[in-house]
């Protein structure tokens, strides 16, 4: 293959993603190997990639490709979300756009057009995702409302019903009254809004003149008004026990209640309450047995119950209601207050508490087991700081509001009769049985049963999404049982209530042990300001215009450059750029390598052979130190290391070392061994960059049609040496200060110098000499057992270095830099010398990190005695 000057991305990613597809390496079927299994987070079906996306999917890719090089049946099933509320929010605006209302549908009606929408955006992005190099098995592509997803999430609600675990009834629940559903507390978003505080009089029922004050931010809310509260231990209402108001402009009179729920400091201390429209008044009326009165339709506009402002919109109505109450006398004062007032987190309507006949999974039990596993780490977190958050939700779990009043979403296996008793059957066949027997009528037929009209929340599927992609409800089927429970779950930490827990629940009740080993949470990513990226904002670029400009592999090093598990991310287009920037790098690296003319005649130079030494166990350290990380779910650490060992020990010492000189021939041992490295590092550096790594992996050596670098096999680790690599960055240090030599005394490269060493206790190995001497360009290097006069000096530890020079030395200008390092030294051993003083330090950190700051100490205080050394022979 002819190697291009420049490496183009455009030119190799879809060349190698096709030739990965067409040989079938992302598919997997079980067999005799270790299973590695990552299921996606699955993205809704009407969305499009973003930036999180980009960062998630980019994690479990890297997990992945590396899992399938280490010799597992790597198995990571892709799929999307039906994302019921958002899906029927775009199909109802779409049939809007074109003249129809979705209730002038049937329900099969309205399914036609949903469907229709789904099956032509519900493919785009994955589509995207392939752009990325996501290596999916995509013959296993799942929705989540496919006939199999369905299977499993009918099949779980009638076993969950038949256990006692799930119940209707009538509960207080956040409405949605955009999408006309109830929503989950998790789906209800807090914002700071600025708003108002009405206090309104209340006239006592029978006593022209008296009133009681309340206090409000929804003062449209008092028509549902059933009862005024005070506290039994308030002395100032004490008079107002036994006693009735007066509800403004309606005039229904309502009693006076007291209950020590009330605080007696806040606002006027006279608490107004209505039961069908606050969960805490409702809690009060249940205990006072209140009447409720809904004044809202599910539109939220006014219902015939409020007697007044009837169909009008409820913000509209507050407006509308101040004048009035202003007008009737009723309004004391009104004042500007700032509260907190729940969103919806689907539609971005204000949600409003509304008494609702819904169905209900109870929670507590299903949380325990699901608690103690992640409390005693049989399933970990990454970071494990997510624990706790965990934990205080899972001990003051919510039973699920699972119904919700839609038509796009697995319908309800309830089926009522017409008595209002009903059956709950996993078809309409065992339905039509189940009521026959119950009610010991055998002339029932389907025509006397109505199914219920809700649909089921869309993470009542998702939660299930380990269990169904493997089709882990149909008895006949033993995939589940060979990839299940699944490895590694990635996924952002702002859903670890939505769907972690409940998976985790899940995963115990029906299949008795975890869904996952590990949850990796990423962060949010935010622009360069901290801000989150939205489209309103506009600070949100478009991902598939990010690889166009970076190739893949520069975005996906970008997107993990500064990612630490669980820390969001600051990002801005410097860091793919740093990532097409290190492609490049590799490009060149790997070019310069192939340029060079082979003479297999040439003996080995002895540098040469000293690099390859060095080299072999400074890959072998960093293979362990990558796996090290891998193991910690440090990913992002884990490519810095691949990121400097190419970048600054291949490329800047290695091949500078080896590099015959200008119009020379290399070696072949010396060839042989930097091709064999370069192979070496592809395979550790693919995961991250696989586009490139394949293109290189390619030209390096001949390959046979069908071979890959994405499933041969990662090198394996050996042992290293780990004192000769120590040794090796005293030849580095050497080599630095020569060369700043040079630039000092502007001696150019071409000229040769030479170099006495005079020993320390703990310092230089001579046999690396001509390493140093070849990348400095030394005639020699030679020991001595005193100073050297007429010489500038460096030290390297204890040892000095001395470069004799032809001009005499400035005495002055060598003692004000020695003086100068002297008192950096000096500085940095008292920065060691108070972290070894601090007992919390010495006590709690691991015995190898005090032992080196130890090594730094000792390194530091032969530094400082030969500094001052050489201070006083100047002197």
């Amino acid at each position: 293959m002819e190697i291009a000057s420049k490496y183009d991305p455009s030119k190799t990613e879809e060349k190698w993603y096709s030739y990965w597809m067409e040989n079938g390496f992302f598919k997997s079927v079980p067999d005799e190997r270790e299973p590695y299994t990552i299921v996606i987070p699955p993205p809704n079906v009407t969305g499009v990639l973003h930036m999180g996306h980009m960062l998630n999917n980019t994690i479990q890719d890297i997990l992945v490709r590396r899992a399938r090089m280490l010799g597992k049946n790597a198995c990571w099933v892709p799929g999307t979300d039906h994302a019921s509320i958002a899906t029927e929010a775009k199909v109802v605006n779409k049939l809007r756009e074109e003249g129809i209302d979705k209730h002038s549908l049937t329900r099969d009606g309205f399914l036609e057009h949903a469907w229709e929408w789904t099956d032509k955006h519900g493919g785009i992005i994955l589509e995207q995702l392939k752009k990325l190099g996501a290596s999916c098995d995509w013959d296993r592509t799942c929705f989540t409302m496919d006939e199999v997803r369905s299977e499993g999430v009918i099949k779980s609600f009638v076993d969950l019903y038949k256990k006692g675990h799930i119940y209707r009834g009538i509960r207080m629940v956040n409405w949605d009254p955009k999408a006309k559903t109830a929503v989950s507390d998790e789906e209800v978003i807090y914002k700071e809004v600025k708003s108002k505080l009405y206090y309104i009089r209340y006239q006592v029922d029978g006593e022209p003149g008296q009133y009681v004050t309340i206090a409000t931010t929804r003062p449209e809310t008092i028509l549902g008004d059933t009862a005024v509260c005070v506290n039994p231990n308030d002395d100032r209402f004490k008079h107002l026990a036994g006693k009735r108001v007066l509800v403004p402009l309606i005039n229904r009179s309502i009693p006076v209640i007291q209950d020590e729920y009330v605080d007696m400091e806040f606002g006027t201390g006279c608490l107004k309450i209505t039961p069908a429209h606050d969960i805490n008044d409702y809690e009060i009326g249940m205990r006072h047995n209140l009447e409720s009165i809904d004044i809202l339709n599910d539109d939220g506009t006014l219902s015939e119950k409020a007697e007044i402002f009837i169909g009008e919109d409820r913000f509209e109505v507050r407006k509308k209601i101040e004048k009035s109450l202003d007008e009737a006398g009723n309004l004391a004062k009104v004042e500007d207050y700032t509260n907190k007032v729940g969103f919806s987190e689907r539609t971005d309507e204000v949600i409003e508490p509304k008494l609702s006949t819904q169905w209900f999974l109870r929670m507590s039990e299903l949380a325990k087991p699901a608690l103690d596993a992640v409390m005693n780490d049989e399933v970990k977190f990454h970071p494990a700081k997510f624990k706790n958050l965990y934990r205080h939700w899972m001990e003051n779990v919510k039973d699920w509001c699972i119904s919700r009043q839609l038509w796009w979403g697995h319908r309800i296996p309830v089926y009522y009769l017409a008595d209002g008793t009903f059956v709950v059957a996993e078809s309409d066949a065992e339905a039509l049985a189940e009521a026959r027997k119950a009610s010991g009528n055998a002339t029932l037929s389907m025509n006397d049963l109505k199914q219920d009209e809700d649909v089921l929340d869309t993470w009542a599927s998702s939660w299930l999404w380990p269990i169904t992609v493997f089709d882990g409800f149909n008895p006949d089927k033993n995939e589940v049982d060979y990839y299940y429970p699944t490895n590694d779950l990635v996924t952002g930490h702002d859903i670890i209530f939505f769907w972690v827990a409940r998976m985790i629940m899940a995963g115990y009740e029906f299949k008795g042990t975890y869904p996952f080993k590990n949850v990796y949470f990423t962060g949010m990513v935010r622009d360069k300001q901290g801000r989150k990226m939205s489209k309103s904002l506009g600070n949100s670029p478009e991902p598939l215009d990010l690889i166009k400009n970076f190739g893949a592999d520069g975005v996906r090093v970008g997107m993990l450059l500064c990612s630490p598990a669980g820390g969001d991310l600051r990002f801005d287009e410097s860091l793919p750029e740093q990532g097409r920037n290190f492609a490049n790098k590799m490009w060149n690296a790997f070019r310069l390598v192939k340029s060079w003319d082979v003479d297999n005649s040439i003996e080995q130079p002895e540098s040469a052979a000293l690099a390859i030494e060095w080299f072999g166990n400074r890959l072998q350290k960093e293979m362990a130190v990558i796996a090290d990380h891998f193991d910690k779910y440090r990913v992002s650490d884990a490519l810095m290391s691949v990121y400097t060992l190419f970048w600054d020990e291949f490329s800047s010492w290695f091949l500078e070392v080896i590099k015959p000189a200008y119009q020379k021939p290399v070696d072949g041992k010396t060839y042989h061994a930097a091709i064999d490295f370069l192979e070496d590092l592809m395979h550790l550096i693919h995961p991250f960059m696989p586009f490139i790594t394949e293109e290189v992996w390619h030209h390096l050596k001949e390959r046979k049609e069908g071979e890959s670098l994405m499933v041969s096999p990662m090198p394996a680790l050996k042992s290293f040496d780990e004192s000769l690599l120590k040794q090796f960055e005293l030849v580095k240090e050497a080599i630095v200060n020569v060369r700043t030599v040079r630039k000092e005394r502007n001696v150019a490269m071409r000229d040769t110098l030479e170099l006495k060493v005079l020993k320390g206790d703990d310092g230089y190995v001579e046999r690396f000499n001509p390493v140093v001497q070849k990348l400095v360009n030394l005639d020699g290097i030679t020991s001595v057992e005193e100073k050297v006069e007429g010489a500038v000096s460096f030290f390297v530890k204890s040892s000095e270095f001395f470069v004799p020079m032809e001009s005499a030395i400035n005495i002055e200008e060598e003692l004000e830099k020695l003086e100068k390092e002297l008192q950096y030294t000096e500085g940095f051993l008292n920065g060691v010398m108070k972290k070894l003083g601090n007992e919390r330090f010495v006590a709690g950190a691991p015995e190898k990190v005090v032992a080196i700051e130890k090594q730094k100490q000792a390194d530091a205080e032969a530094k400082i005695a030969a500094l001052k050394e050489s201070i006083a022979r100047l002197k």
